[in-house]
């Protein structure tokens, strides 16, 4: 089996995440106990609380979840995969799985990233909205007609994120009902993520970038703005930094593992948001066979589920 390890966005978070780690796996505390030291706070306690509004901040459930993702997969995981992918957030804790950056300067990147972006919320206040069950070249189309709206996540076949000014998002709303979308569906967020209103955090962070150094990675990448693999630091950077005001090409980033031979997923961190989304996928691109899928916690197996998909292919999960 070739394996790829993907890794969640924003979202996935939840109160007390990550706190059975740190409690029984030394190795983890320590590593979690460093990231209280760089960010200069304890954001273990916001992570291990029941608070979910305080950890629901931008600022917080950034580096939550890039801390619980790359623990995990340094302290429980430890394997080299194939190939990693990160769904937007999660790109920067792939690439730290992958060694292309360390601990340290991955969790200051993503927290100035979260500070930034959270700044152009407040700046300039956005929308997005999930178009269900419509073509994307559809979805594209009447973006396309529409100044300040944008296709902002390719999150499954049938499934895609727009993103941009309020007026506009609600707008496109009703065009692709009109034009058979299932449903158009506001999200709960002040921002307009991955699209041109970032272009101000999308500046802040290039700054930090180009003063971060970056490895050659373990293994190959697929970043979310190409959907295709490198190993080269430098197209790291630059498809890093597109990243904020780009579409996260997820559909197209699981294909092409697909059609590149990956045939096992595991995704590493909070959640299963990804485990459901290249199911999806997968069941799309091959739609008459059968596959495995089963989730399980960082310490409890679960059995495998047949569901209809594809043949060898299988999909697992550890939180």
């Amino acid at each position: 089996m070739t394996k790829a390890h993907v890794f969640p966005g924003q979202g996935s978070q939840f109160p007390g995440m990550a706190k059975e780690i740190y409690e029984t796996i030394p190795e983890a505390k320590a590593l979690m106990e460093r990231a209280n030291q760089v960010l200069g706070f304890r954001i273990t306690d916001i992570m291990f609380g029941e608070d979910a509004d305080a950890l629901k901040a931008t600022q917080v459930t950034q580096p939550a979840i890039f801390i619980h993702s790359v623990v995990l997969s340094q302290c429980c995981v430890k394997e080299v995969p194939d190939a990693v992918a990160g769904h937007s957030l999660g790109e920067f804790s792939a690439l730290t799985a992958a060694g292309a950056l360390s601990f340290e300067d991955g969790l200051r990147l993503v927290s100035l990233r979260a500070r930034a972006m959270q700044q152009c919320c407040e700046r300039q206040p956005g929308a997005m909205a999930a178009i269900i069950n419509l073509p994307d070249q559809v979805i594209e189309s009447v973006c396309s007609g529409i100044p300040g709206v944008v296709p902002a996540n390719y999150n499954s076949k049938g499934q895609v994120v727009i993103s941009g000014e309020e007026s506009a998002v609600e707008e496109a709303c009703a065009q692709l009902k009109a034009a058979g979308a299932k449903r158009a569906l506001k999200l709960p967020v002040s921002g307009a993520f991955h699209s041109p209103l970032m272009e101000p955090a999308r500046e802040e962070l290039a700054r930090a970038i180009a003063d971060t150094p970056f490895q050659k990675p373990k293994c190959p990448i697929y970043q979310n703005v190409t959907a295709l693999p490198t190993e080269d630091p430098e197209l790291i950077k630059a498809n890093l930094l597109q990243q904020l005001t780009s579409p996260v090409k997820w559909t197209q980033t699981v294909e092409n593992m697909l059609a590149d031979g990956i045939t096992g997923f595991l995704e590493i961190g909070p959640g299963t948001v990804l485990q459901g989304l290249v199911k999806r996928i997968v069941t799309a691109y091959y739609p008459a066979e059968a596959m495995g899928f089963s989730g399980a916690s960082a310490f409890n197996s679960a059995e495998e589920k047949p569901i209809a998909s594809a043949e060898d292919i299988t999909i697992e999960g550890i939180q």
